[in-house]
């Protein structure tokens, strides 16, 4: 399983904010769970899945494994994930 949580810092509600992801969705919400980020922070309807999370759940996220990369490549890593969900979803409707 990977993890991604980016550099982001966007100052929100007086803290910053970071943004997690991951190489499936069931892999995303695990990790999520893990670290004992709430669902409610997942951005489903947002063009790329992604969770909004805290400098201490980030710091935690590195420390259950995830990988800290740029915003650029979590975007980039994000986008990968929505076209493997658009495949399996094809793959199962077939």
């Amino acid at each position: 399983m990977t993890a991604y949580v980016d550099d982001a810092a966007i100052l929100y509600k007086g803290k910053l904010r970071y943004h997690m992801t991951a190489d499936t969705l069931g892999e995303l919400h695990d990790f999520a769970h893990q670290i004992g980020v709430n669902r409610c922070w997942f951005h489903r309807g947002a063009r790329h899945p992604h969770y909004d999370i805290t400098t201490e759940q980030r710091e935690a996220a590195i420390t259950a494994g995830a990988h800290a990369v740029t915003a650029r490549e979590l975007l980039s890593a994000a986008k990968r994930l929505v076209e493997s969900s658009s495949r399996a979803a094809a793959f199962d409707s077939a």
